[in-house]
């Protein structure tokens, strides 16, 4: 039984494998984690064999790395410390690219096939280009929708604190419908066309493939035929695991 976490900005996502499949997925909010909070969603799954650790939050990973050993009995094994992901990187500076963004790449393409984008909907949003021939070729980073939000919020005088949720339409008629329209209609927009671009340059058999809290709003008001993967990258760790740790015998 694999453990798989997922430490982000937001929330930490944790899975459960037997083999290939998803036994138990759950979150815990990353400003809220406490021991206690791990403790008590692990202690049904005393059998765990192996963890395995993805994060964008190096504050928290050694902490979470520790509690993790004292309540499973298993050294963690970390994403880009202890294992590479094993997909060829164009970037200029391979070792810029995020593990998450690069475990997206890996496991949306032996999950899906090549050329795809992967788009992750979190507190960034993402674009992950992988080629028909399974190269990292780049991608793109913008601001989620929940950013944006609070941006408006900090850098301006009198625009409220909104919370998002789905626009009335796309013409607001009030402060906050305004907001949430142009939030979440102007996002939506900006992720169709940049993916339509990218299609172009890669092909018209390049699929969409997305993750992350907010990717089901983008696939709705884009356009774009989208695939939603929720545990793009606890698969993606699990693959990564099955495929690669065992064989290395770490």
């Amino acid at each position: 039984m694999l453990l798989a976490v997922d430490i982000g900005n937001t929330n930490i996502s944790l899975g459960i494998f037997t083999g290939q499949k998803l036994k138990k997925q759950f979150d815990i909010a990353t400003q809220a984690y406490k021991l206690k909070n791990l403790a008590k969603k692990l202690r049904l799954y005393p059998k765990i064999s192996a963890v395995i650790i993805c994060s964008v939050v190096p504050k928290l990973t050694r902490t979470i790395q520790l509690d993790l050993k004292l309540l499973t009995g298993k050294n963690p094994c970390i994403m880009g410390k202890d294992l590479i992901v094993p997909i060829e990187n164009r970037y200029h500076l391979p070792r810029q690219v995020g593990q998450d963004r690069l475990i997206n790449a890996y496991a949306a393409s032996h999950l899906y096939g090549c050329p795809l984008v992967a788009i992750d909907s979190g507190t960034a949003i993402t674009f992950d280009v992988i080629s028909k021939k399974g190269a990292y070729l780049g991608g793109l980073i913008f601001p989620g929708m929940n950013i944006s939000l609070a941006a408006l919020k900090e850098k301006t005088a009198l625009l409220p604190q909104v919370k998002l949720e789905l626009p009335r339409a796309l013409i607001g008629r009030d402060t906050k419908n305004s907001i949430l329209s142009g939030v979440v209609f102007g996002t939506a927009a900006l992720a169709g066309e940049l993916a339509s671009k990218i299609k172009k340059q890669l092909g018209k058999n390049t699929r969409i493939i997305g993750t992350g809290g907010n990717i089901a709003l983008i696939k709705k008001y884009s356009g774009l035929e989208i695939k939603i993967d929720p545990n793009l990258t606890l698969s993606g760790l699990n693959l990564i695991y099955k495929n690669e740790i065992k064989k290395l015998n770490l």
